[in-house]
């Protein structure tokens, strides 16, 4: 299973880089509803929904959504000296409410369930909630400073990515070597505190190093911690989330196109919660 998790991900992590760093704001809107919409399609037996014609019908649903957003958005205007577009920020404002949500529910699973297990309208929502504001986050943070400095967004969707993926690879190995006490375990069983502590800590460590390496100012290293311990959290609550839905759907993994990964959704569950909360950090604390 490791050696597949590495493989698959030495083949991935290049394909975000390439898509992060060389591909212009349209083709990067472009790729990332492709994504989501594959993500869409993996979240439809979440809702009970496992005969094609309804999940093609929910994905499509999702995609003309993520399109319609997508030819509305002013790419390449985005922000402004005020800010960024106000819609826009109320789309990723909403899904930050939606992840306080996520997190309520998390916390009282399996009592939770009640409020949505048997109806497909609300966990079909819940999908929408997570997909289109992680478009938004995603588009939003890679157009930052786009005039002065193309490159400047593409290094602030990295270090998201890069403190994910640390709490991840902190997790997996602090859980392996020293887990012992279940973090959730009628969430996800398999994860633990020792290994959410393992993921916390490296991300920190990561913050720190970026810090010394970008020289971030001493006025804003508050704003540059909190955004960052909250995201990495808030990545975390991401994976149970989806740990939640799928153990009620009686779904182990969302999919089988990354081997050792599971689907699409396994792969990028964290980031669509990090990403907005990153966001609106910046936006609150930063900008």
């Amino acid at each position: 299973m490791l050696k597949q998790r590495i493989l698959t991900a030495a083949v991935l992590i290049p394909l975000a880089l390439a898509a992060i760093f060389l591909l212009p704001l349209p083709s990067f809107g472009l790729a990332i509803t492709a994504v989501l919409a594959l993500a869409a399609w993996e979240w439809s037996p979440l809702m009970g929904v496992r005969n094609v014609g309804g999940r093609l019908a929910y994905t499509a649903l999702t995609t003309v959504i993520l399109a319609a957003v997508y030819w509305l958005t002013p790419i390449g205007g985005i922000w402004s000296t005020e800010g960024m577009v106000d819609w826009l920020y109320y789309i990723v404002l909403i899904g930050g409410i939606w992840w306080l949500l996520a997190i309520a529910l998390v916390f009282n699973f399996p009592r939770s369930k009640a409020l949505w297990q048997r109806s497909r309208l609300f966990v079909g929502a819940f999908g929408i909630l997570i997909l289109v504001p992680a478009w938004v986050a995603l588009m939003t943070l890679r157009s930052l400073n786009y005039d002065s400095n193309p490159m400047f967004g593409a290094w602030a969707v990295l270090f998201v990515f890069v403190l994910v993926w640390a709490a991840d690879v902190g997790a997996y190995f602090a859980g392996k070597r020293f887990g012992r006490h279940k973090l959730m375990p009628n969430v996800s069983p398999g994860k633990t505190m020792e290994g959410f502590i393992g993921g916390v800590v490296l991300s920190v460590i990561v913050m720190y190093a970026v810090s010394l390496i970008i020289d971030v100012p001493s006025d804003s290293m508050l704003g540059y911690y909190i955004i960052g311990v909250a995201t990495v959290l808030v990545s975390v609550f991401g994976d149970l989330n989806e740990s939640m839905f799928k153990r009620c759907a009686g779904v182990k993994d969302s999919g089988s196109i990354l081997p050792g990964h599971g689907g699409i959704l396994d792969r990028i569950d964290s980031l669509t919660s990090a990403l907005p909360i990153f966001l609106l950090g910046y936006l609150w604390l930063i900008h």
